[in-house]
C-alpha cells in the first residue's frame, strides 16, 4: 500500500508504482475532476499542482511523487466556498464544454500563485493548455479578475 498526500490528506493507494499520477487520482482514489486528454502531456487536461507547480499528470509516474503536497480541482474550495479563479472563471462564464477547464483553472492558480498581477504575456506563457472550444480570450479575462480579487 503506498500514500499519496492529495488536497492535504494521506491516501492510501494500491496501483503499480509506475501508474500515472492521473489514473491513480481517477481510478483508485476516485478523484475524476482531473481529465485524460492526451496521454502524452500535451493538452493540459490533467494538470494538477505539485507542492504548487502545475503539472500534467499523465506523465508523471506515481512513484515519483513521494511525500510531495498533490492538489486537485477538487482540493481547491474552501468549505463549500470557491476560491477565487473558480469564482472568476464562473463570473467570466469561460467553459463551453468544459472538458479541458480543470487543467485550465490549476494552470491559472500556479500563475497567480507565482505572479499575482500577471500581465497578459504572463497569461500566454503560463496557459500553454489546448481548449477545442477556443475559450482563450475568456481564460484571460477571468485571471486578470481573479488577479484584481
Amino acid at each position: 500500500m503506498a500514500v499519496l498526500n492529495v488536497n492535504g490528506k494521506a491516501l492510501n493507494h494500491n496501483a503499480d508504482p509506475r501508474t500515472p499520477l492521473l489514473w491513480v487520482l481517477r481510478e483508485q482514489l476516485n478523484l475524476t475532476g482531473t481529465k485524460y486528454g492526451c496521454g502524452i502531456a500535451q493538452c493540459g487536461a490533467c494538470r494538477v499542482l505539485i507542492d504548487g507547480g502545475a503539472t500534467r499528470s499523465c506523465q508523471v509516474p506515481a512513484n515519483s511523487v513521494g511525500n510531495r503536497k498533490v492538489t486537485t480541482i477538487e482540493g481547491l474550495a474552501a468549505s463549500g466556498q470557491l476560491n477565487k479563479i473558480q469564482a472568476a472563471w464562473v463570473a467570466v462564464d469561460v467553459p463551453q464544454c468544459g472538458y479541458c477547464q480543470s487543467g485550465m483553472v490549476m494552470a491559472a492558480t500556479a500563475l497567480l500563485a507565482a505572479k499575482p498581477k500577471p500581465t497578459d504575456a504572463d497569461i500566454d506563457a503560463a496557459m500553454t493548455n489546448i481548449c477545442r472550444c477556443g475559450t482563450y480570450q475568456q481564460v484571460r479575462e477571468a485571471i486578470h479578475a481573479a488577479a484584481k480579487a
